[in-house]
């Protein structure tokens, strides 16, 4: 019979419970990978674990790519938060940029150059402002 994606993803969660627990190599464990995604049936899978003690696939977690996911944050909250991450990370590298502007100032004898950091900052910043702007009327509308 032929096997999924769901079955692989098991054999590879055990393969990997194997690895950890020092039972593979780490290149028997890529070997057994490799083939691992290139087997279409159950028997193939089936002798890639063959050697190896059983493994209760249940008490595994699910691979990343299959849990649901879970929302701890609020939709609205979740998108201010993120919003005001992108702040402050526009506020840290223009922060950054208008040092390094200043010690190269400082550097060459109070001869300040071209403020380059408002490259950076101007249209960066706007963006933010836009997207801050439209995500602000959206909370507004519900």
């Amino acid at each position: 019979m032929r096997a999924s994606d769901g079955d692989r993803d098991r054999v590879a969660a055990a393969l990997r419970e194997h690895y950890a627990q020092g039972r593979l190599s780490t290149e028997e464990f890529d070997e057994r990978l490799e083939q691992l995604y290139t087997s279409k049936t159950y028997g193939e899978l089936a002798r890639l674990t063959s050697d190896l003690p059983d493994v209760d696939l249940r008490s595994l977690p699910e691979p990343a790519s299959r849990q649901p996911e879970r929302r701890t944050k609020a939709k609205s909250g979740k998108k201010s938060g993120d919003i005001r991450e992108a702040w402050q990370v526009w506020a840290v590298a223009v922060a950054i940029n208008w040092g390094i502007w200043f010690f190269v100032g400082l550097v060459s004898g109070l001869d300040f150059p071209y403020p380059w950091p408002l490259w950076v900052m101007g249209p960066w910043g706007m963006v933010l402002l836009v997207i801050t702007l439209l995500s602000a009327g959206r909370r507004g509308d519900r």
